[in-house]
């Protein structure tokens, strides 16, 4: 089963800001360098090769790495660069890519009822924070959530899809970890479970069990072409 465990970086990460000032001075850019600017799609084209999806329609093409650093795996990163000078296109850009820290990418999970769910899931209560980081995009729905953690023990989270055709259902196990800190996390999920738009934006709506009842949130979803 899949299970996530806090780490130190991962929260130093999900806590900072998303910062991409025009002009720095080299202090300032020393401090932002710490810190993410972006969150990607790590993907390589058989005859192309390694580049970072950064949204539906924008590429950034890392100059100074010729392959991904974790091989053919396609998943979810953050990722801190600097944009080069000679741009290719609009929607394609040359960078430099400072440092790369990938994120838990997963699967949706079969929907097995709502008993069976809850009982295979979990249903522990979780936050999902409005933040930067919690978007649609590229095929899959990237989620910084926040919820009690104890670091040591490990939670899954999962999604399911709901009733509706672009609903989803997230459930969260803590496994007694309920108590404490709270901290928050990031994770990503692969949309390929869902049915196709004809490449036109729908409304993706999704459900959690938060600590103060159920909620939902609303994106602008478009699966990749």
């Amino acid at each position: 089963m899949n299970k996530i465990k806090l780490t130190w970086s991962m929260l130093l990460l999900t806590i900072a800001s998303f910062v991409l000032p025009s002009c720095l001075d080299d202090e300032d850019e020393v401090v932002t360098s710490i810190y993410p600017n972006a969150l990607v799609t790590l993907k390589t084209h058989p005859t192309e090769g390694f580049y970072l999806q950064l949204d539906d329609s924008t590429t950034l093409v890392p100059t100074n790495l010729t392959s991904s650093p974790y091989g053919d795996k396609e998943v979810r990163a953050f990722v801190n660069f600097t944009e080069e000078s000679n741009n290719r296109s609009n929607r394609t850009y040359d960078v430099h890519v400072n440092w790369i820290d990938t994120i838990r990418t997963k699967a949706m999970d079969i929907n097995l009822g709502e008993a069976g769910n809850v009982t295979t899931y979990g249903n522990d209560p979780v936050e999902i924070v409005n933040s930067w980081e919690t978007v649609a995009e590229d095929g899959y729905l990237t989620l910084r959530f926040r919820t009690y953690f104890s670091m040591g023990v490990t939670h899954s989270l999962h999604l399911v899809k709901g009733e509706n055709p672009y609903e989803v259902i997230l459930h969260h196990n803590a496994y007694g970890d309920t108590y404490g800190k709270t901290a928050d996390g990031i994770i990503a999920f692969r949309l390929n479970e869902l049915p196709d738009t004809d490449e036109e934006t729908v409304e993706l709506t999704l459900k959690w069990n938060s600590f103060s009842g159920e909620k939902s949130a609303k994106f602008n979803y478009r699966p990749r072409p």
